[in-house]
């Protein structure tokens, strides 16, 4: 090999490293072109990458590129996850404006990077958030919690960690859940399985299916659990039920992990919506939660986040912590600042703090509404079938029963977007647009075969 001399410029230097590191332990000379082949090397006159096809759009995300493309004045997009007001306009939270604010006067803000593990003070209060301030995990320094890329990247980052330190690597979700979850787990590490959920029969729970289904689960799987307002059925366990959960996998040892993407934003009760996940931390035994704060202070695309993993004891905690850094610092490095500033002003300004309690459930308050004049204008319609489960579920989502080809038909004849799996977001509707969402249901459930 040749030698390049300590003369020699930084680049060669760099080089020289290179081909040592490549061709240690080998007698063989290196030719130096196979170090420094052309991107295309082996491909004529064309893209390494001319072999890839074309992806499909998310299914989800999919949805509101297909509205957008649509010319129709009547068009109605009831695919998007995210609140809309009275006159379809997405809302910014007065609450929000005026933390922003206070974060804009202050002139000794900073742009620096945050730690491995986020801003500190909005880990402390989203602990406090979704825990309870009174939590006996928080008091006992029990509880290891860092700022993360809102509900996906908590999940993602709680799921690699699962997958790195957990003696078991199987995860059981729900049947069906957000189209994200076992893109996110498999890609995590884990092995994805599935426990029954939603009856279709009833457009409710099958609560005895999912009883069976974790009962025959090996003893240390991690579940995934929706702690309010379920993704996509909106379908929740009652409180004895939630228990009878509880008493089984504390039983059975299987790991808890909840999914709160809608603290707040289902009942209107920031306390009523965190009581199954508290129940879980009250029995003294270990979960995962992972938090998101764009549904219920409007922080879309803040990003805006918190994974909490409640441990036996504070010395297990603190070494939690330590593995977490280590998964995150090669993921993302360290978490934005903006949008966890803006939470942190809301959650520790008892003003602020009672104003976004208001919205919230103003906004949850709205939802519930259009449930109500939805199944309403059903019922005059005289439409067929049972319609109660659409103000029997919760949340921003209902899954209304409706199988892809109905679906398809609602968005070619009427231009109403929606998932093939019949989910719509109540959020998206308003009192101008029920009547024409009923016409298209009554529509599509009457026609002929």
């Amino acid at each position: 090999m040749k030698t390049i001399s300590s003369s020699s410029s930084p680049s060669d230097r760099r080089i020289g490293a290179l081909l040592r590191h490549l061709t240690a332990g080998e007698d063989s000379p290196v030719d130096k072109s196979s170090v420094f082949a052309s991107p295309t090397s082996g491909v004529t006159g064309g893209s390494v990458f001319s072999h890839l096809v074309q992806a499909p759009e998310d299914p989800i995300l999919g949805v509101t590129v297909a509205y957008n493309k649509d010319p129709s004045p009547i068009k109605l997009n009831l695919g998007v996850g995210a609140y809309r007001t009275e006159e379809g306009k997405p809302l910014v939270l007065n609450v929000v404006r005026k933390a922003e604010q206070q974060l804009i006067n202050d002139r000794t803000r900073i742009k620096e990077y945050l730690p491995i593990v986020g801003l500190v003070e909005f880990n402390k209060l989203s602990a406090k958030l979704i825990l309870g301030a009174d939590s006996p995990a928080i008091r006992e320094n029990r509880v290891s919690t860092v700022e993360c890329l809102s509900g996906t990247g908590s999940l993602r980052v709680g799921g690699e960690f699962l997958a790195k330190h957990y003696h078991q690597k199987t995860i059981y979700i729900t049947q069906p859940t957000w189209g994200n979850h076992p893109k996110i787990f498999t890609l995590a590490g884990l092995s994805v399985k599935t426990y029954r959920y939603y009856d279709p029969s009833t457009r409710g729970l099958n609560f005895q299916g999912l009883l069976e289904d974790l009962g025959a689960a090996p003893p240390g799987s991690i579940v995934l659990l929706h702690a309010c307002a379920h993704n996509p059925t909106g379908v929740d366990p009652t409180i004895q039920q939630w228990e009878q959960i509880r008493k089984l996998m504390r039983s059975k040892g299987l790991m808890p992990f909840f999914d709160s993407a809608y603290q707040g934003f289902a009942s209107g009760s920031l306390d009523t919506d965190a009581k199954p996940i508290r129940m879980f931390v009250a029995d003294g035994g270990e979960c995962l939660v992972a938090q998101s704060y764009a549904k219920n202070m409007g922080l879309y695309g803040e990003r805006v986040g918190a994974l909490s993993i409640v441990c036996k004891s504070a010395d297990v905690a603190g070494k939690v912590e330590s593995q977490l850094k280590l998964v995150i610092r090669p993921m993302y490095s360290s978490p934005p600042i903006h949008g966890a500033s803006i939470v942190a002003v809301i959650l520790r300004d008892k003003n602020l703090f009672h104003e976004w309690t208001l919205e919230l459930k103003a906004m949850a308050d709205r939802i519930i509404s259009m449930r109500k004049q939805l199944f309403e204008a059903l019922r005059a319609r005289g439409t067929p079938g049972d319609w109660t489960h659409i103000i029997k579920q919760i949340g921003m989502f209902t899954f209304t029963g409706l199988n892809p080809a109905q679906v398809s038909f609602m968005t070619k004849e009427y231009h109403i977007y929606m998932t093939s799996d019949g989910r719509i977001s109540m959020a998206g509707l308003s009192s101008k647009t029920v009547p024409h969402l009923a016409d298209a249901i009554h529509a599509v459930v009457t026609k002929p075969v």
